[in-house]
């Protein structure tokens, strides 16, 4: 006789999944319009190449955020340092690579933005698994566009469920940008510090 045993539960049950099928054109600004939408008291932005973290810096700087940068270029005592201004609240958003984040304790966090599918199926978990802890509830926001969407359906049969979507009215994303700060010399990822309230964009449906 076979005992049926209950799949293991790989993401968190306190952990809201959210997806979003952007287009290229249109991913950074669904990125800032969703971050206006929920002013999230503590997020991490994950991405798949040190590049586009570097560009999602340089985006969320220039209009205003408080946001680190943790990628491979980030010496450990750097990126200990940017967890530490994280944890103090000093910083509100830090953009990381997987390999960057790997191993760092980080307290408290509300939010995890997929701004990239992750390429492996468990980086999908690790990363949400960020958020959510210590019974506290967590919001998981995955963009899947025309570059990594392939990757959607490897991670949803490894999580053995669907992410639910969300749709999002294109006429009213963000437009008002201002333009990116670029990464000129080796820095922490301060950027200028976030100030005033919410947007108040509202997404569709």
């Amino acid at each position: 006789e076979y005992i049926e045993v209950e799949p293991e539960q790989k993401t968190g049950h306190r952990i809201k999944e959210e997806l979003f099928y952007p287009s290229n054109e249109e991913k950074m600004r669904l990125l800032q319009t969703l971050i206006e939408e929920e002013w999230p008291d503590r997020a991490i932005i994950f991405a798949n190449t040190k590049h586009r973290c570097e560009e999602i810096w340089g985006h969320l700087a220039a209009d205003g955020h408080r946001v680190g940068l943790l990628t491979g270029d980030v010496a450990q005592k750097k990126r200990l340092r940017i967890l530490d201004e994280f944890t103090r609240g000093d910083l509100d958003i830090l953009v990381a690579t997987d390999v960057a984040a790997r191993g760092l304790h980080i307290p408290a966090v509300t939010h995890v933005f997929n701004y990239d599918l992750p390429d492996d199926c468990e980086d999908y978990v690790h990363r949400i698994g960020r958020t959510g802890r210590a019974g506290a509830s967590g919001h998981s926001i995955s963009l899947a566009c025309e570059e990594y969407a392939l990757n959607l359906p490897a991670i949803e049969t490894y999580i053995g469920h669907s992410i639910p979507v969300s749709k999002y009215n294109p006429d009213a994303l963000m437009t008002d940008l201002p333009k990116p700060l670029r990464l000129t010399r080796p820095r922490t990822g301060n950027g200028p510090r976030r100030t005033g309230a919410p947007r108040n964009r509202r997404r569709s449906g």
